[in-house]
């Protein structure tokens, strides 16, 4: 008798909770090992990779998905090896456990220690791109953690071919398997098993769409690290060097436009000039972007449309781009507080004090100045590679890597005292 959905993610979770105990135990060389082995299989079965991944974008092009869906989806030579090199990076930093956050000595003589530790199993949901499949397992691995992991339906092919090779290599080492489990189906009950099932998984972490993320938000029985969507801003302020405006705002937002740090509105300071603001627009138009905008942009271009109310707040993933102007760096930030996702935003000025301000009060995990948000990836930030942007406040906050996948416990000793 074949096991429900619900059968399948407990009998994962209990093995993986398991394995996490071991894990916990696991001397740092012997997972350094293990991932120098793992960049190496993945480099020699690109070839399987590329076959897997096929399958899955050529039913994505029979279902519709857009350009920029499949863009996430798609794995090409120089993908996997990048997916490689995330793991060498990796590989090199520092054990993130066992760390001396903070001590003190007692005048009891008490001496106490906040020392950094695995969180244990974390559950992974994500859609479209594959190469999460390898960024949590190494992240989860190298911090001494367990995962779970449930990869989109659009992405199964790509993200089983890569665990398997994961499997393996863990096996090679006398590593547990269940370090790093995938539920094999795509059937949607597999979530909701998943965010009930408390009693194995410690902390649940989403990446997708904003309809995923609002379930796992309202269902999950355990804490979530939280990754709303990119609806990511760059403010213009009316300082800005022009060609760093242009150069900045374009790759922003075309160089990936199916990314969660693309730019998705622009935010243009009223102060400047309608020449440079133009100019601004049209490198972008030029390049091949829809741009939708407010009375005084579309009267700039008669390529612009007028946006709607909903575009404001609208995540495109897309070559389309809404802009408005703004009166004041204030307004902007305001703005950006009320409107976007509290993901990734910028200001492009060459005012010292208009960038100081504008990033000590705009409300996200990341706040750029005179840089694309497209950098808004921990392997950009060093950190080899990231399971997420995350956007909460609690405990992680920002690119989500090695050190933010860790708790810590205090470390207590005396030498008999006793409380009076």
């Amino acid at each position: 008798m074949s096991q429900t959905p619900e059968e399948i993610v407990l009998s994962l979770a209990a093995a993986t909770k398991q394995a996490s105990a071991i894990l916990a135990q696991t001397p740092t060389q012997i997972i350094n090992d293990f991932l120098r082995e793992l960049a190496t299989q993945v480099r020699n079965n690109s070839d399987l990779i590329l076959s897997a991944n096929h399958k899955d974008v050529k039913s994505a092009k029979k279902r519709g998905l857009s350009p920029a869906l499949i863009d996430r989806l798609l794995l090409t030579d120089e993908r996997i090896e990048s997916m490689a090199k995330g793991v060498e990076i990796v590989r090199g930093l520092d054990d993130p456990c066992g760390k001396t956050l903070w001590e003190a000595d007692r005048p009891n003589g008490l001496k106490i220690q906040r020392i950094s530790c695995p969180i244990g199993v974390l559950g992974m949901i994500y859609e479209s791109r594959p190469n999460v499949t390898i960024d949590a397992s190494i992240l989860c691995l190298k911090s001494h953690n367990a995962v779970l992991l449930r990869g989109g339906s659009e992405s199964l092919h790509s993200s089983l071919a890569l665990h398997k090779i994961i499997q393996d290599t863990l096996q090679k080492f006398n590593l547990p398997k269940a370090a790093v489990s995938m539920i094999p189906i795509s059937d949607r009950a597999c979530v909701s098993a998943m965010l009930s099932a408390d009693k194995y998984i410690d902390v649940m972490i989403p990446r997708g769409g904003h309809s995923l993320i609002e379930k796992v938000m309202n269902e999950a029985r355990m804490p979530v690290f939280g990754h709303l969507e990119g609806l990511c801003h760059i403010y213009v302020h009316k300082s800005a060097d022009t060609k760093i405006a242009k150069d900045v705002t374009l790759n922003a937002k075309m160089r990936r436009t199916g990314i969660c740090g693309a730019m998705e509105t622009l935010l243009l300071d009223s102060a400047l000039d309608n020449k440079t603001a133009g100019a601004i627009l049209n490198n972008i138009i030029d390049s091949g972007c829809d741009i939708v905008g407010d009375e005084r942009i579309c009267a700039l271009d008669n390529r612009i449309s007028a946006a709607t109310e909903q575009d404001w707040t609208t995540e495109y993933l897309d070559a389309k781009l809404s802009a408005r102007f703004v009166g004041s760096l204030e307004e902007a930030v305001n703005y950006i507080n009320e409107n976007g996702s509290h993901h990734t935003d910028c200001i492009i000025t060459q005012d010292d004090a208009a960038a100081k301000y504008f990033q000590h009060n705009v409300d996200s995990g990341i706040v750029m100045h005179n840089a694309s948000t497209q950098f808004a990836d921990g392997g950009e930030f060093g950190m080899g590679a990231e399971i997420g942007i995350a956007t909460g406040k609690m405990h992680a906050r920002g690119p989500v890597g090695l050190e933010q996948l860790c708790s810590y416990k205090y470390l207590v000793n005396g030498n008999g005292q006793v409380r009076g």
